[in-house]
């Protein structure tokens, strides 16, 4: 938790925001709770810190396992006990509640820019590249349908539960639906089974690591064959590997890092935030 929450301060930085950093959040698998359940647990939080949030102290975003209901949840239970509306205590909030148009989208589609920009860079096109994908949530899977839309081939996807290969491209949107009944791309139909593992070693143009931190490490960073790294989620690569992520490799490999690709959102909640902050302001 303290390395996300000096993570965010990194985020801030480059994206020249004037906000510092933190992270929290309560252990608990939220695929085996109920809605109900998770609502309770989402309401008693936002009660136990209250006095630590606010939209002037520190406002919550959401993250790994956390979605527009239940940053819902947290904004009116904030509102009920302040005792008027504040939509600007948390971002990632629905549209219909001063959410902002985008955001759900934003870390996929800096991830998707970032790639772009680095083909570029490095000469060649993302139209025709193949692209391996590690994660397939809100960042990985928008970015690899953001990615498929420019012309990209993903030819490799994995989850927490399982991955799936097609080296002559996987069908997105197919995957995407697919993940939607089921939450996970196990057992998808549109390619053939692939290990967790063996993700990083797929002879890709572009690999995204899009899931958990400390993915990339000095026992798997030789495998990598992409040209580019390009990082979506949090802190992926380990201090170890990252330090020597070049000799590491067979050959040099730019990484970018998640603190460039990931400030996307934390730059749309800054302004839903400055919105939200005066729309709440009393008339005068």
């Amino acid at each position: 938790v303290t390395a996300l929450a000096g993570w965010m301060t990194w985020k801030c930085a480059v994206a020249q925001l004037p906000f510092g950093g933190g992270k929290g959040g309560v252990i608990c698998d939220p695929t085996k709770m109920t809605r109900r359940e998770l609502e309770a647990l989402t309401r008693r939080y936002a009660a136990e810190i209250i006095d630590a949030i606010g939209p002037d102290k520190d406002v919550p975003a959401p993250d790994v396992n956390t979605n527009e209901q239940i940053m819902a949840w947290f904004s009116d239970t904030y509102s009920m006990h302040v005792g008027h509306t504040s939509t600007a205590v948390v971002t990632g909030k629905p549209v219909e509640m001063g959410g902002s148009l985008g955001r759900r989208e934003a870390t996929g589609r800096g991830v998707m820019i970032v790639a772009r920009e680095s083909a570029r860079h490095l000469g060649f096109s993302l139209k025709g590249a193949t692209v391996a994908v590690q994660g397939f949530g809100n960042v990985g899977g928008i970015a690899a349908e953001l990615l498929a839309d420019q012309g990209a081939i993903i030819v490799g996807v994995t989850d927490w539960k399982g991955g799936v290969y097609n080296a002559g491209g996987l069908d997105v949107k197919a995957l995407l639906a697919h993940v939607a009944q089921h939450q996970t791309v196990h057992g998808f139909t549109g390619g053939e089974p692939l290990a967790s593992g063996d993700l990083f070693g797929l002879p890709v143009d572009i690999l995204i690591p899009a899931a958990l931190e400390n993915q990339i490490t000095e026992q798997n960073a030789a495998q990598i064959k992409a040209k580019p790294v390009v990082e979506g989620a949090n802190g992926p690569t380990t201090p170890a590997a990252n330090s020597g992520v070049e000799p590491m490799l067979t050959r040099p490999t730019p990484l970018w890092p998640f603190a460039r690709t990931a400030a996307t959102p934390t730059i749309a909640q800054s302004c839903a935030r400055r919105l939200n902050f005066w729309n709440d302001q009393p008339a005068p």
